[in-house]
Parts: C-alpha cells; sequence; structure tokens
C-alpha cells in the first residue's frame, strides 16, 4: 500500500517555499558568514501559530507529548515533540506557557494539537494568532538585542521568555539559538512587525547585522543539526491515527501551495521508511517515561531493541562535488544538479548512504557551507557506523538518472560548535 504513496510523492512537484522575505539581501556567502562573525535577523513569521486555552490544556499537551511536564513555569519554553502511535515524529517545535491555561506553539505541533483537540475530550480549545517571529542570533546578538529592548537580558534563561517593548510595541523575547549560537526570538502582534523589525535592524547596524534570506536559511539548521519536517525527514502523515489530518490542515491553515515530495537516490520500500523517532532524530534526552503519552508503547519497544538509527553529519567529498558540476560540460548525460547552498524547492530529500554496495543509511537535503567550504548533510545511519572519520559513499541520482557514488566521511552532529547555552 506504500508503494503507491511514495511514487506519488516522488512525482509531486515541490515549489519554493513563501518564508524568510527575499531569496537574498547582502548574498548568500556573506549572509552565512553572519551568524559566525556578527549576527543575522530571520523572518519566521510564516509559521502558523496557535494558542491553547483551558483547564485541560496542559494534561492535553503531557498526554500528547513525549517531553515531562513535571516541571513547566510560566514564562517557559520547552521543546515539544510529538508522536504518531507508532513512535514516529508527528510535529515539533516550541512551546511557550503564557499563563497557568494558556500556551502557544508554531509550525507542526500548531497543525497536529488543533487536529487532535478538535476531535473533542478536552475541556481546551485552540485559535490560530497572527504574529511576527523574528530571530536574532549571532555572537553579537545579546548587544542587538539590548539595544532594542532597553534591557539588561543576561537574567532569561535558555529557554526561557519575558515580556520586552521594541519601538514601543510589546513583545515577548525568547532566549533559543537555532544557528547554534546565543540568540533570542521575538514575539508579537502581527500588526506590529514592521516597526519591531525596523527596530532591530536600526539596533543591529553598528554591530553588522545582515538580513537572513530564504535560499541560505536552512544551511544554519544543517550546520546546527536541527533535523526539519519535510526537509530532513517526512513526519507520519500517513500512519493510521492521521487519518483526516491532511484535509483539517488544509481547511484551517494557509498551506501556501506546499505539498510533500520526495527527492533522492534512496528508495524506501515503505513511506514508514522516510519518517523517523525522536531517538532516530538526535532528541531522545526530550524522551521521558514518567507520564503516559501517544506513542510510549512504540517508543519503548524501540529503547528496548536497540538503535537502529543515529543521526550524524556528512561530509561530501569536495572533488566528487566538483564532478557533478563538471558533468554539466561534459558530453554524456550531466548528473543530477546539486543546487547550493542548499536547494531551493521545499522537499524531503533521502539519499541511500552505502557502504560496500550495501544501503547502511539515509542522507538528507545537502547544503553548501561557506564558512566550513564543504557540502554537508544530515544523516542517519547505522550506530556502528556513527563514528567521526567513518567512510562511506553518498549515492547521487534518483532512480533511472545517471548516478554517482560521491565519498563522503561521518562527522559530528551538530557540525558547528553548539554554543547557545553560554552565560550572558
Amino acid at each position: 500500500m506504500s508503494k503507491p504513496i511514495i511514487e506519488r510523492l516522488r512525482a509531486n512537484i515541490p515549489v519554493a517555499h513563501p518564508g524568510w522575505g527575499a531569496s537574498e539581501y547582502s548574498g548568500w556567502q556573506d549572509e552565512q558568514m553572519s551568524w559566525k562573525e556578527s549576527c543575522y535577523i530571520g523572518d519566521w513569521s510564516f509559521l502558523w501559530d496557535i494558542e491553547v486555552e483551558g483547564p485541560d490544556a496542559l494534561r492535553f499537551f503531557s498526554d500528547t507529548s513525549v517531553n515531562s511536564f513535571a516541571k513547566f513555569d510560566i514564562g517557559q519554553g520547552k521543546h515539544l515533540i510529538q508522536c504518531s502511535e507508532r513512535g514516529k515524529v508527528m510535529g515539533e517545535g516550541v512551546l511557550m506557557r503564557m499563563g497557568e491555561q494558556r500556551f502557544r506553539t508554531q509550525a507542526g505541533p500548531a497543525t497536529w494539537s488543533a487536529f487532535l483537540l478538535n476531535k473533542g475530550g478536552y475541556d481546551a480549545q485552540w485559535k490560530q494568532i497572527q504574529t511576527f517571529q523574528f530571530q536574532v542570533s549571532g555572537p553579537k546578538a545579546l548587544a542587538v538585542c539590548q539595544a532594542a529592548t532597553g534591557e539588561p537580558l543576561t537574567d532569561v534563561k535558555f529557554m526561557h521568555f519575558i515580556p520586552v517593548t521594541i519601538a514601543g510595541k510589546p513583545c515577548y523575547a525568547l532566549r533559543q539559538g537555532m544557528a547554534g549560537e546565543i540568540g533570542f526570538e521575538f514575539h508579537g502582534d502581527a500588526a506590529d512587525a514592521p516597526e519591531v523589525y525596523a527596530a532591530l535592524l536600526a539596533a543591529g547596524e553598528p554591530h553588522g547585522i545582515r538580513r537572513l534570506g530564504r535560499r541560505t536559511a536552512m544551511i544554519n539548521h544543517l550546520e546546527a543539526a536541527f533535523p526539519t519536517i519535510t526537509w530532513h525527514y517526512l513526519n507520519d502523515i500517513f500512519s493510521a491515527d492521521a487519518a483526516g489530518f491532511r484535509e483539517f490542515i488544509a481547511q484551517h491553515f494557509d498551506m501556501k501551495g506546499l505539498v510533500p515530495a520526495i527527492r533522492g537516490s534512496f528508495q524506501g520500500q515503505d513511506i514508514s521508511d522516510y519518517c523517523y523517532n525522536p531517538f532516530e532524530l538526535g532528541w531522545g534526552k526530550s524522551v521521558k517515561f514518567d507520564h503516559e503519552f501517544r506513542g510510549r508503547a512504540a517508543l519503548e519497544a524501540e529503547v528496548a531493541a536497540g538503535a537502529r538509527r543515529t543521526r550524524v553529519t556528512l561530509e561530501f567529498n569536495n572533488a566528487d562535488v566538483i564532478d557533478l558540476y563538471a558533468s554539466l560540460f561534459g558530453e554524456e548525460t550531466p548528473y543530477d544538479y546539486l543546487d547550493i547552498p542548499h536547494p531551493q524547492r521545499w522537499m524531503i530529500w533521502a539519499d541511500a548512504v552505502q557502504m560496500n554496495g550495501k544501503t547502511v543509511g539515509v542522507s538528507t537535503s545537502p547544503g553548501y557551507s561557506y564558512h566550513f567550504r564543504k557540502v554537508l548533510a544530515l544523516a542517519y545511519v547505522h550506530p556502528e557506523l556513527a563514528e567521526p572519520g567513518t567512510p562511506v559513499h553518498v549515492l547521487w541520482g534518483a532512480p533511472g538518472s545517471r548516478q554517482k557514488l560521491i565519498r563522503a566521511r561521518v562527522a559530528n552532529a551538530p557540525y558547528k560548535q553548539d554554543r547557545r547555552r553560554e552565560a550572558l
């Protein structure tokens, strides 16, 4: 039954992602260097945002998430991970506790939570809200955010938020850092977005702030090892407990033309081969068996059986990558194009990782890091191959096209040093 689904997703035409504003502002190379040398401002306002409120709101999130809620204070954020009954990730993102019975969450958890709440059983309601979500991250981010808010911000713990004012507009400053650097994400009313954005840019000008365009935005997810739904993996939307989910999203949320599409050389036998559990995605520390939750039995079975796949970074061999571009000037049919800094269209990329001719893992959407001068990819490989330096091959080229084995080496994930939690 899953084969026709895979074939349909291979046939889908991916679209350019509507988020992040312009393709480039100061040039993608310059923008990539911003989170190493200065900082960037990125616009994630395209993410769906909902509020959930009611006496059962906390119980709802506990019942549907792998995370523990034994301690979750007002003003705290949590990396929320929600799974299907078979333990595959359905949605992940930030959950913010706004009040005793009021919460906010974005992106995947927004749609999945709304879908589950619509089924009833909880004294809690959801509503979609229109907000801006501006990220400022990099070595100079703290100074920029201090100048814009007039607040010291040094007492804000990682994954906590406080109310602030920017350009006279109220908003929340959430400390996080999707580039693996110190950063804040500002949330507020969408109507106030132009004034807040302009104020952050003005505050950042003396510090060399750069605007982050969509052409290079996902490179920070790659360097910092943040797997992303419908980019590095498929959420479990074809599972039995997701029946009606896609129709629900289409009815209640603006899909902006996005459709799930699969590319790459990996040929899964079942659609679940493109889905992953939290352990495989590198989020095992967030799974707490101190409560009952959707997917618990499946994840307990995974723990008992031992890891099957582990998240790593792959470094593509430079000479082999150059061969892909050289083929554009030869007489043979060129290899499939490797777009840089990363694919321009939104799709689930899955290439076969091979060793001695045998598939031993899956390599996801490749991207070029201008800072490291390498093509990198997040990959999921057998645990015994996860040691940095292990040589493997990535089979490049869609089924039926000209293919090439690209030499690659296993590296750490995150690839770039993680500085998000450093003292302010």
